[in-house]
């Protein structure tokens, strides 16, 4: 990657550490916060109600964050200042000057129409007369590629054209493509590497030409580090083979029961959120966790169980039990490095729910990566969890600096001097406010 290693040359390069859990909502929440997931409440890729005992995944509402994001402190303290957050994981709504990430428009007749939430709100529709639309099917599902973080840098600098943000956050998801489907140390994970390294080149190149490079500072958060993974852990099907998950039998298939459930999981990568029935009294609760834990800890692919005072101390609760406002499950399951936990909670594939064969990502009670691959021979979306190479989310103690940050300046600030061991996610937000000199 030629245009990072030049930035990393110029400026500096430095371990960075992100929070557990490290997959895409919570890592930009802290990311975008500068505070733990304990503050900003971003805990999994899906946000589970407990008032409601609702689950919603990849839900994109700005407001679901409970801290300012950087754009919202750096408008608080420079009014002056313009700032964009240009596919930002839950930015809908965010109030940045410029904003866009996917919202197709849902139709009458079930069909969906490509659209993107702009702001201004206009915005979309004079980028999809130069670019055309924004190429959903390749952010996500089989046929995922390059194409779509081209389309972010190109609308990213068109959109900058007539007033360029002294402040702009762009996300380009092309990593994590082929590190899922064929191995982080894949020759199609390396050609990935070059293929984004490409656009990047592009799109500091144009933003030069429109701020000038001489007033360019150019930062390059990784958000994860891929790992190989060889197994795979089912929490679902562990809670109900022992009696604690339940399901509905439906025309569609099984559907997971969570009202009824004594304890359902939330898999997320490598990690999962497990929670536990409402109402019950604080001894069942307490029995309920406690076995809950036992069924996990020391089994195959399992790295360790958090419960209790352990969800605080890892900053991804500020109670012990969770309180209502809290989305962090009761138990939190956390993968050994080489496995990654899977969704399904049916013991017969035949039973298996009719989404389960699509790319669906708001009914599945989970991440699932078999959405980056399709065999028609199969019907749709296969459930063959070995397909699976790569996977991301678990916190290793003894790696916890995992990824990178690059600045294209050295930055005057003790954490970026030569000898740090490194910074940590949310360091970031506050290097972003020192350079427009922002305690």
């Amino acid at each position: 990657m030629p245009t990072l290693e030049a930035l990393a040359t110029s400026g500096a390069c430095v371990p960075l550490a992100p929070d557990l859990p490290a997959v895409t909502c919570p890592v930009q929440a802290t990311l975008t916060t500068g505070v733990s997931p304990s503050q900003h409440g971003i805990v999994a890729n899906g946000l589970f109600d407990r008032r409601m005992q609702k689950l919603e995944m990849w839900i994109s509402p700005d407001s679901v964050h409970k801290a300012p994001r950087i754009w919202d402190q750096l408008k608080s303290a420079r009014p002056e200042l313009c700032t964009a957050a240009w596919f930002a994981l839950q930015s809908k709504h965010a109030t940045a000057d410029l904003v866009c990430l996917p919202a197709p428009k849902h139709n009458p007749d079930g069909t969906e129409t490509m659209w993107c939430h702009t702001r201004p709100e206009p915005l979309y529709g004079t980028l999809r007369e130069t670019l055309g639309d924004f190429p959903l099917h390749k952010f996500w599902g089989p046929i995922a590629g390059i194409e779509s973080s081209r389309w972010i840098v190109q609308s990213f600098l068109e959109a900058s054209g007539h007033r360029p943000p002294h402040f702009g956050y762009v996300y380009l998801p092309h990593l994590d493509y082929a590190a899922q489907r064929t191995g982080p140390e894949s020759p199609q994970a390396h050609a990935a590497c070059g293929e984004l390294d490409l656009e990047i080149a592009r799109l500091i190149s144009g933003f030069s030409e429109l701020v000038g490079s001489e007033r360019l500072t150019v930062l390059v958060a990784g958000e994860y580090q891929i790992r190989p993974v060889s197994h795979t852990l089912f929490p679902n099907r562990i809670l109900r083979e022992a009696g604690l998950l339940k399901v509905t039998h439906t025309p569609d298939g099984e559907l997971l029961d969570t009202a009824g459930s004594r304890a359902w999981a939330l898999a997320d990568h490598q990690v999962s959120h497990i929670y536990v029935q409402p109402g019950l009294t604080a001894e069942a609760y307490q029995q309920t966790v406690d076995r809950v834990v036992s069924l996990f800890r020391g089994r195959a692919g399992v790295g360790h169980v958090l419960a209790g005072s352990d969800l605080v101390k890892a900053e991804l609760t500020a109670t012990s039990p969770p309180g209502a406002e809290s989305s962090c499950g009761d138990s939190v399951v956390v993968s050994t490095p080489d496995s990654w936990q899977s969704y399904f909670y049916w013991l017969d594939d035949a039973q298996a729910p009719r989404f389960a064969r699509t790319v669906d990502i708001h009914r599945k009670p989970g991440y699932d990566p078999l959405e980056l691959f399709f065999d028609r021979a199969a019907g749709g979306i296969p459930l063959d969890t070995r397909l699976v190479k790569g996977s991301h989310g678990a916190a290793v103690p003894d790696r916890a600096h995992e990824t990178i940050f690059i600045t294209s300046r050295p930055m005057a600030s003790p954490r970026m001097a030569a000898g740090s061991s490194g910074l940590r996610m949310r360091d970031i937000a506050g290097l972003v406010k020192a350079l427009f000199g922002i305690a």
